[in-house]
């Protein structure tokens, strides 16, 4: 999986707002914060409040704050809110593919495969990762030797 960087800016985003919890929060406060370019992240803000996980207000006390506690806000929650769905194949989704002959089987794998970052990434709230306390599951995947090995 890929993640892209508007995706991984999008969740770091919503991790500054997690931690500074109801009072709105500046746009360049969060981009010197985690080092994203001011532009690319306003927009990646004006998504997500299109998407109804944040709020904003104008002004001089405006800012942006979660819509919904940190602990109902999942990462896939903040993925699909930027890139769409979580899994795709050539802009598809995997339930909507067809294929033939000996690759038939190969969207058991893609549907799988969104299955596998499922139980990621629906499991883990921003609350989970601004606590460092991650679920029991997604724990387990990173006892596994494999799983941190570069390949």
């Amino acid at each position: 999986m890929r993640v892209s960087a508007k995706a991984e800016y999008a969740v770091r985003a919503l991790l500054v707002l997690a931690d500074e919890g109801p009072d709105p929060v500046k746009a360049e406060r969060i981009a010197d914060a985690q080092k994203i370019p001011l532009r690319f992240l306003e927009n990646i803000l004006a998504e997500l409040r299109h998407h109804g996980l944040i709020q904003s207000q104008r002004g001089v006390d405006g800012g942006y704050w979660l819509s919904r506690g940190a602990d109902e806000t999942t990462i896939a929650d903040v993925i699909r809110a930027v890139e769409g769905p979580l899994a795709s194949i050539q802009s598809e989704r995997p339930e909507g593919l067809a294929y033939t002959g000996p690759a038939e089987p190969l969207q058991k794998v893609w549907i799988a495969l969104r299955g596998s970052m499922r139980t990621v990434l629906e499991a883990v709230s921003l609350a989970d990762v601004a606590a460092d306390e991650l679920p029991a599951e997604v724990i387990a995947l990173l006892d596994r030797p494999e799983a941190w090995e570069p390949r």
